[in-house]
């Protein structure tokens, strides 16, 4: 966790403190309040694998944010919430400070709203890219021909530790307890294989209104489409969501099968840049916008 907390309020009555389980129905009850899709089942998912801040007044929990940590080197700050009611007093700043304190020597990665930018602008954070969500009712996908010598398959289970490395190299970053719990969890697991060797994959999990595709990982976005037509047409006629980077160039083609454009988060990174594969599996799109 970070550095102990003092429970002592602030002058404005702003009590900083440890998140814990107890908080999640208060916190999904906030995040609702945004508007943001979040079922408590997510929230559950990801704070068992995070550190949590919670800012309370009067008893009333009023703000909350999560921080993961991946390996020795990496984190990711995400779900940092504010209760409209509570805004512009710089409670999102105390609660940064809090979150960023013991990380001046790891890489911090998140993704910001147009409204949080600026304080995490102000905290060091520098942008190095957008990232572009799609959502709507999936279209049957026309799939993708692959080159001689490749082939999309279900994933097994005992093949997480290549899924891990997999992820690892496109990340940048190890989370191993993660993949390991979203490949027990996910609704569907294909792996895009050559010659019998896994070189990229991609889930089908529950999330939010309906369904997220992702992570993606792949050698190209050619292998991207194809894991993503499989799982797209998995779940073709209900609400589809995915999250992708910019710059992989699937967004005018995720449009052609119903996954319409609906917010562009700008990537966030403090610390040193995130190492881009020079070879290899590439991240297409993310597991969620807290986590990355």
């Amino acid at each position: 966790m970070p550095e102990p907390i003092s429970n002592a309020p602030a002058p404005d009555g702003v009590v900083l403190r440890p998140m814990t389980a107890a908080d999640l129905a208060h916190a999904h009850a906030l995040s609702a309040e945004l508007r943001w899709p979040h079922r408590q089942a997510d929230w559950e998912q990801v704070f068992s694998h995070a550190e949590g801040i919670a800012a309370e007044r009067d008893g009333e929990l009023i703000a909350t944010g999560l921080r993961w940590l991946w390996g020795k080197s990496h984190a990711t700050i995400g779900l940092v919430i504010v209760s409209p009611a509570c805004q512009g007093r710089r409670i999102g700043h105390r609660l940064m400070n809090a979150l960023l304190d013991g990380l001046d020597k790891r890489t911090v990665l998140l993704h910001a709203t147009a409204e949080g930018r600026g304080l995490y602008e102000r905290l060091g954070f520098v942008r190095t890219g957008e990232m572009r969500q799609h959502q709507g009712i999936a279209l049957p996908a026309p799939l993708i021909a692959l080159q001689p010598g490749w082939r999309l398959r279900p994933a097994g289970l005992n093949e997480l530790p290549a899924l891990q490395a997999l992820d690892a190299a496109a990340r940048g970053m190890p989370r191993d307890a993660l993949i390991a719990e979203l490949l027990q969890s996910a609704d569907a697991c294909v792996v895009l294989d050559h010659d019998n060797a896994p070189k990229g994959f991609a889930m089908l999990r529950r999330f939010g209104r309906g369904h997220v595709i992702g992570p993606v990982v792949a050698p190209d976005a050619e292998g991207a489409k194809a894991l993503i037509a499989h799982l797209a047409g998995l779940n073709a006629g209900n609400f589809t969501r995915i999250d992708i980077d910019f710059d992989s160039g699937l967004a005018e083609w995720l449009e052609s099968i119903g996954l319409l454009r609906v917010d562009a988060p700008t990537t966030m990174v403090r610390g040193e840049p995130l190492a881009a594969p020079a070879e290899g599996p590439s991240l297409f799109a993310i597991v969620t916008q807290a986590v990355g």
